[in-house]
């Protein structure tokens, strides 16, 4: 049984919002945090989207595991930028050694982390709180996309939870006939590896008969198609993607008023 309903309360506030609104005021949320370098504007943008996370009805438990691939991933960076950076201007805070983190090198390294979980937690939380189906229906109606986009998107949303369950059977094929890494890192980083590209030739051989399935049925055709669901673009839906972008323009003028702002171009 493939599901992949959304996570959070349906009758929370802006759950009910229109798909398009929420993923424009996701984007607009983000482009806006781009523009800078500094480590303040994306830390007050972290703090604000938790704190308005109760009324897209998600909790924090389920944006944690949903989102610890993210926080891993983060990790990583910014232990490598701190360790291998070529940058080592600022005061010395750490010296071990080789190993010599600075100022600047700390900084620069926080604000990368931090706006890469600021750009990516809107598009988490919007995902988590829209059906496909509404967000391929909203996309026809309300933002204009072909139809043969929105419902290629919405196939691909639906195949998505097959992945899981395709890692699963392929690792418990393989540790049947006794191909197991045991407690040895290496193994276990080359058996990942063979099994992400056995997934990835997967997917590429359904994707493709797919493709041809719809256009079969289709899907490819000029004529207009009609949408048994509507999707309405109201005033609160606007209002929540000005809300997303003055809250992303406060953070930048916060970082800018603190002294902090460091524009990525320029």
């Amino acid at each position: 049984m493939i599901s992949v309903q959304p996570v959070a309360r349906p009758g929370a506030p802006l759950a009910r919002r229109n798909p398009v609104a929420k993923l424009a005021a996701a984007l607009v949320f983000s482009f806006v945090l781009i523009a800078t370098l500094d480590p303040v504007a994306p830390a007050i943008a972290i703090a604000v989207e938790l704190a308005v996370l109760p009324l897209f009805g998600v909790r924090y438990g389920v944006l944690a595991r949903r989102a610890w691939p993210l926080l891993a991933s983060a990790g990583g960076i910014l232990v490598s930028l701190v360790l291998f950076a070529a940058d080592r201007s600022g005061p010395v805070l750490v010296e071990a050694g080789p190993v010599v983190v600075t100022q600047g090198v700390l900084v620069t390294a926080l604000g990368l982390v931090l706006r890469m979980l600021a750009v990516a937690l809107p598009g988490i939380v919007v995902f988590a709180t829209t059906d496909a189906t509404d967000l391929a229906d909203a996309l026809i109606q309300n933002a204009k996309a072909p139809a043969r986009f929105a419902i290629g998107a919405l196939a691909a949303f639906r195949l998505v939870p097959l992945l899981e369950q395709e890692w699963r059977m392929i690792s418990m094929a393989r540790r049947a006939r006794g191909v197991d890494a045991g407690r040895n890192p290496v193994v276990r980083l080359r058996l990942f590896v063979s099994t992400a590209f056995a997934l990835l030739v997967g997917a590429i051989r359904r994707g493709t008969r797919l493709a041809v399935a719809m256009d079969a049925r289709g899907f490819d055709a000029g004529t207009p198609r009609t949408v048994a669901r509507r999707q309405r673009f109201t005033r609160a839906d606007g209002l929540l993607v000005a809300g997303a972008a003055a809250l992303a323009g406060a953070a930048l003028t916060v970082s800018v008023v603190l002294g902090t702002f460091r524009p990525l171009i320029g």
